[in-house]
């Protein structure tokens, strides 16, 4: 599909353009998500909040940036946690594609596991999924007008750190997928579920598990799930 033209940027005042808001220019919304449900239950939200939108889907990572390289969105809402490849592999490219499409970030993650990576990859915004239907609406307006959407407990978090002298945490030094492997051993999911869930082979996963614990100094998955419940990142 062609692009239709030069996109609108947003006003002086950061709001969204008149046009866009006026709905004679259809904002174009892209859901990448694995789960049909979800990205049903987005589509009605999106559609009763602008009813003129043009919304295409993805189901996996190949599908999301085959379409995001094809066009322009004016937005994209990405599942972080997709089969084959991380969200945060596609965010990454995604903003290679179109480095000024805004990218909402969708996660069944606690955003203290995952926001600031996302925001850090290039994210414009993160949003759980327990609160997307109630939220996406105002954090597309928010991050195609140009800003960030974070919660507001997230915004806290962000500033304290920035007065906090960096102390280098050791689940820091992970790559996007250690991380994400390392989050769901720590939840209690076993190497073949995990293997399963994300697409990927088990003797890749163990591969992962392997490498993530030497970086963390541990030995066994125990001390993982004792690591991570002191550092905060499973709950």
């Amino acid at each position: 599909m062609k692009d239709s033209g030069p996109r609108h940027g947003k006003a002086a005042d950061g709001s969204l353009p008149l046009a866009r808001r006026s709905g004679s220019l259809p904002l174009r919304i892209l859901i990448a998500d694995d789960h049909a449900l979800i990205r049903h239950g987005l589509r009605q939200v999106l559609l009763d909040a602008f009813p003129d939108s043009q919304i295409a889907e993805a189901g996996n990572a190949k599908e999301a940036l085959d379409l995001l390289s094809r066009q322009r969105w004016d937005a994209v809402l990405l599942d972080i946690t997709m089969p084959g490849q991380s969200g945060l592999d596609v965010l990454k490219q995604a903003k290679q594609i179109h480095p000024q499409t805004p990218v909402l970030v969708l996660s069944m993650h606690p955003e203290d596991q995952y926001a600031r990576r996302a925001l850090k990859a290039g994210a414009s915004g993160y949003l759980t999924k327990n609160t997307a239907s109630e939220l996406v609406a105002t954090a597309l307006i928010k991050v195609i007008a140009g800003g960030t959407y974070v919660s507001p407990a997230l915004a806290e978090e962000l500033a304290h750190r920035l007065t906090e002298p960096e102390l280098g945490a050791s689940h820091e030094a992970l790559s996007d997928r250690e991380y994400q492997i390392m989050s769901a051993l720590a939840a209690g999911k076993s190497v073949k579920e995990i293997s399963f869930d994300l697409g990927l082979s088990v003797k890749t996963v163990s591969t992962y598990r392997t490498r993530l614990l030497r970086k963390l100094k541990l030995t066994t998955t125990a001390e993982l799930i004792r690591y991570a419940l002191r550092e905060g990142l499973v709950q």
